[in-house]
C-alpha cells in the first residue's frame, strides 16, 4: 500500500483558515478530493492522511464528513484543544467514526513552546500516550529544546515530526536543529515525516542538492522503520508541483536502500502508525 501521509483539504468559505490568505493566491482557494486525485493517480498512491489545517472542532469535523464519501482519504488527523477540561470527550466522539486516526499538535503556533511542559499538558499527552493515540507534532527547528524535554517525561507518547522540524534550509544550518533531532530520535516511538522541505528552502530557487543532508540525516537517525511521504499539498504549491515535492525526497534516499524499505517509506510505516 502506498499512501502520503500527510496533505489537506480545505473550503475557503467555512472561514477558519486564518492563515490562508489573499496575499497567498496560490492557496487561497478551495482545495479537495478531486483537485489531487490525478497527483495520486500518476505515483501510483493508494490513499492518503488528510491533517487538518485550522485549530477548530469544526475543522476536524469538515474533514470527517468529507472522509465518509471518499475512499482515497485513508485517515483524518484532527485536532484538539488540550487546555479545554473536555479535551477527552472531543476526543472520544471524533474516534467513533472509522476515519479518525489522531489529532496534531500545533507547537509551532504557540507564542510559547514551553507551554508543553505546563503540567495540565503533561497530563494530556501521558494520557495519550497510555491510549497509544497517534499524535502529530508540528514544531519549528527553534522549539524543540521543550520538545526534548516533553518526551523525556512522556517516553511513551506515539508521536510523529512532521515536516522534518522545519530545519532553515534557505541557509543550509544544520545546527542546533540535528542535534536535537538526534536526541528526539532516540525514543524508539517516535516517527519523522519526510514532508513539507521545499517550503523551507528558497522557495524560487532552491535545487535538488539543497534538501540531501537533510533527508540523509533524518534516515540516519531514524532509519527505515520510522519514517513517513508526506507531500504536505496544497501548501507545498507555494514554492513546487507534486512531481517535484517526490523528485525532491526520491533524489536523496540512500542507493543501497531496498524495496522493501522503500515501500515502508511510502507507506508501510504511515499504515502501521496510523493503525489503518
Amino acid at each position: 500500500m502506498r499512501i502520503d501521509a500527510h496533505q489537506h483539504y480545505w473550503k475557503i468559505e467555512r472561514g477558519d483558515y486564518g492563515w490562508i490568505t489573499p496575499d497567498i493566491p496560490v492557496l487561497h482557494r478551495d482545495f479537495l478530493p478531486h483537485d489531487l486525485s490525478p497527483n495520486l493517480k500518476r505515483h501510483q498512491i493508494d490513499g492518503s492522511i488528510v491533517v487538518q489545517a485550522a485549530p477548530t472542532l469544526a475543522e476536524t469535523e469538515y474533514i470527517l464528513s468529507l472522509a465518509e464519501g471518499e475512499p482515497s482519504i485513508l485517515g483524518v488527523v484532527g485536532w484538539l484543544d488540550l487546555n479545554d477540561p473536555a479535551y477527552k470527550e472531543h476526543c472520544e466522539r471524533f474516534s467513533s467514526h472509522a476515519k479518525f486516526v489522531g489529532f496534531r499538535v500545533m507547537v509551532q503556533e504557540m507564542p510559547d513552546a514551553y507551554a508543553i511542559l505546563e503540567p495540565h499538558f503533561v497530563e494530556a499527552m501521558a494520557y495519550f500516550a497510555k491510549q497509544a493515540t497517534p499524535v502529530d507534532i508540528l514544531v519549528a527547528s527553534s522549539q524543540l529544546d521543550p520538545l526534548v524535554e516533553l518526551l523525556e517525561r512522556v517516553p511513551g507518547l506515539r508521536a510523529v515530526i512532521d515536516h522534518i522540524a522545519k530545519p532553515n534550509i534557505a541557509e543550509g544550518a544544520m545546527e542546533p536543529w540535528r542535534s536535537r533531532m538526534h536526541e528526539i530520535a532516540k525514543h524508539s516511538n517516535v516517527f519523522c515525516k519526510l514532508s513539507g522541505m521545499v517550503t523551507e528552502a528558497d522557495q524560487r530557487n532552491w535545487e535538488l542538492a539543497d534538501f540531501t543532508p537533510y533527508i540523509r540525516e533524518i534516515v540516519g537517525l531514524f532509519g527505515p522503520d520510522r519514517v513517513m511521504f508526506g507531500s504536505d499539498w496544497p501548501v507545498c504549491l507555494i514554492a513546487a508541483d507534486y512531481d517535484q515535492v517526490m523528485d525532491v525526497l526520491v533524489q536523496a534516499l540512500p542507493a543501497h536502500w531496498t524495496e522493501e524499505e522503500r515501500n515502508k517509506l511510502f507507506g508501510l510505516n504511515a499504515k502501521r502508525f496510523y493503525k489503518l
